[in-house]
């Protein structure tokens, strides 16, 4: 990794090839993470087709991008806890267990909202 003294349009274009890296790192080791591009390949579109009104598509859509920054953080936090060690600690399994919580509760608030938009 290049030192933090870049600035402008060089740092610019090393943050966006981090994340793209990071993006690609997430689909080819995550399996949960790739499950959830299937269903936001399907779901938003659907968005966009069922939404009555824009803010209805903007929810809709958010809710399905939010699980995948959720996932995102998860993988993240796994990752880092799997690299400082592979013996099982308390803290450890909180922090992983604590992560997945999160992709749960965006899991549940996106189903909360579709339904809640399409249905009621």
């Amino acid at each position: 990794m290049q030192p933090k003294t870049t600035h402008g349009l060089k740092r610019l274009k090393n943050a966006t090839r981090y994340s793209c890296q990071g993006l690609k790192a997430a689909f080819k080791h995550e399996p949960a993470f790739r499950e959830e591009i299937a269903l936001a390949a399907i779901m938003i579109p659907a968005a966009i087709f069922l939404g009555d009104n824009q803010w209805q598509r903007i929810v809709l859509i958010a809710t399905v991008v939010l699980v995948l920054i959720a996932e995102l953080f998860n993988s993240a936090i796994e990752a880092v806890v799997d690299r400082i060690s592979s013996e099982q600690h308390e803290l450890a399994g909180r922090a992983k267990d604590i992560g997945s919580a999160a992709v749960m509760v965006t899991m549940l608030l996106t189903g909360y909202v579709w339904i809640d938009i399409l249905f009621f």
